[in-house]
């Protein structure tokens, strides 16, 4: 049993090490791009802002929970638990409509001009700034109630009744209370694993289509390369069915650990480990499909060691 506990820890570390890293990388790219003035496409923002929620999704859960594991009891107050478990909710649900507005804004972006999304075409990218900053602002108010039944596992109040988290606890309360406030919690939630799922079919069938369409008139010795469009659209497919499939699974466990009042800690592990799977995973998955930070990332490269040559021609 020990040694499952050491698998474990050893889990939640490497995600937490790694995903920070990729994150990380990938935002100073952004950085970089953004002062060479390059010009970023307007699903970039999108994808910033989602690599800012999975940092906090990392960052305010895998390293708190490693130190737990690590015996390292250094979050001693109730505020700094109830911050972590706050900013770790606001980025989880940040980073879910984040994938719900990528999806829905690139269905926008691929649509044909004749069908019905053709009048937001133009208009879209106005919204999408606006959109990101009322999803922040609105996850806040939502997850506001989910601190005040949070405690510190090693805080001086004395507790009967509470639920093991690792580095925090909380408070039983009454189950009636718990199933309103999941519903609430999981509306929004429900709402854009919904969207994401039907932007990812209408993706899938538009792509259908213009393959249909275009097969005929493609020459023999044209490219079999996709254009920039398409691969920009299955990359956002990829991002979006790894994300439903490790919601799915995640929700499932969390589900189990609030119906335990007294979870086992495999059970809390195995949470944190699928909570964090998506946030560590995502960075690697856009910069493999040569997403256009990638690509840009590495022209400036090549800019750069082409005007170093020259300089010393």
């Amino acid at each position: 049993m020990a040694s499952s506990f050491f698998i474990m820890d050893v889990i939640i570390l490497t995600q937490t090490v790694v995903g920070t890293l990729g994150n990380f990388s990938l935002l100073c790219r952004y950085i970089v791009l953004h002062f060479m003035g390059y010009r970023i496409r307007s699903t970039d923002l999108i994808l910033k802002h989602l690599i800012v929620a999975n940092s906090l999704v990392l960052l305010c859960k895998g390293v708190p929970q490693t130190m737990a594991v690590l015996g390292w009891k250094h979050i001693r107050s109730d505020f700094g638990c109830k911050l972590l478990f706050f900013l770790h909710r606001v980025g989880r649900g940040v980073s879910i409509g984040s994938i719900c507005l990528l999806s829905v804004f690139q269905v926008i972006t691929i649509s044909p001009w004749n069908s019905r999304w053709a009048a937001l075409k133009v208009t879209a990218p106005k919204y999408i700034v606006p959109s990101l900053f009322l999803c922040w602002i609105l996850q806040m108010p939502v997850n506001v109630i989910f601190p005040f039944h949070i405690t510190g596992k090693w805080s001086d109040k004395n507790i009967t009744e509470e639920r093991d988290f690792g580095y925090c606890s909380s408070t039983l309360t009454d189950k009636t209370e718990d199933a309103l406030y999941s519903a609430l919690l999981l509306f929004p939630d429900v709402l854009c694993l919904g969207l994401t799922l039907w932007a990812g079919g209408s993706m899938v069938l538009i792509l259908y289509r213009h393959k249909q369409q275009v097969q005929h008139i493609r020459r023999p010795d044209a490219s079999s390369r996709s254009s920039p469009e398409s691969r920009a659209t299955k990359t956002i497919l990829l991002l979006g069915s790894t994300f439903v499939y490790v919601y799915i699974l995640s929700s499932i466990f969390q589900v189990l650990l609030a119906l335990l009042d007294q979870p086992s800690q495999v059970l809390v592990d195995v949470t944190v480990v699928t909570a964090a799977c998506f946030p560590t995973v995502s960075p690697f998955l856009l910069m493999s499909r040569n997403s256009s930070v990638h690509r840009l990332y590495f022209a400036w490269m090549r800019n750069a060691k082409s005007s170093t040559i020259m300089r010393k021609l």
